[in-house]
């Protein structure tokens, strides 16, 4: 309910819309699209594998009215303008950092979201809505997406100050259990939330 309420109220997805259907099945993306589509009664348009890169995505993208589209930031460099994708679309990017003067080019004229998240976090943790105004050298991660809530904590658990240097922890309804046969890694990277009910845990991302 998490990850389709945020696509359906941040990201206008539901019927009518068209969502493009890009990433790998091996890929937790591939997730995000399937349940963007069909979990809120969109139609998924599936991406044949020679048309998957620069003007041919485009033209695909065009030829059948993509509405959303989640591209990593590579791939969405090899398209040929920033007015190549369908007028109104919504561009999501995910997967890796985005470069800054990349989302600058893009949000001016596409609406555009940068989207961070690990896969043990259920695809999509935080959602930024990208400004060609935005100063910095870097593409915010944005807030949190609906039930879910991220910490940056210092090696002991503490909230660090702000502009402080932090590892960043994520806890919500959206949390994995853990890995499945790994229960080292599982302690290692789950963890008790001491800001939490009684039980709740929070996911250790190792990003700074």
């Amino acid at each position: 309910p998490s990850l389709v309420s945020t696509m359906a109220e941040e990201l206008g997805a539901g019927p009518g819309s068209r969502v493009l259907q890009f990433a790998s099945f091996s890929f937790d993306t591939s997730v995000w699209e399937w349940t963007m589509a069909l979990l809120t009664g969109a139609t998924l348009v599936v991406v044949p594998t020679d048309k998957r890169l620069g003007p041919p995505l485009a033209e695909f993208c065009a030829r059948h009215a993509v509405t959303h589209l989640t591209l990593p930031p590579g791939v969405l460099a090899t398209l040929p303008d920033e007015r190549s994708l369908p007028a109104g679309a919504t561009l999501i990017v995910a997967g890796e950092a985005c470069p800054a003067e990349l989302m600058r080019r893009w949000s001016a004229t596409t609406r555009m979201f940068n989207s961070y998240g690990p896969t043990e976090t259920t695809v999509d943790a935080t959602l930024w809505t990208c400004r060609p105004d935005h100063p910095g050298p870097v593409v915010p991660i944005g807030a949190p997406v609906h039930n879910t809530a991220v910490r940056l904590l210092d090696d002991r658990l503490h909230p660090v100050a702000p502009g402080s240097p932090g590892e960043l922890y994520v806890c919500g309804d959206g949390l994995a259990r853990g890995y499945l046969g790994r229960p080292g890694l599982t302690s290692e990277r789950f963890v008790a939330d001491p800001f939490g009910e009684p039980g709740s845990q929070m996911y250790r991302t190792g990003d700074l």
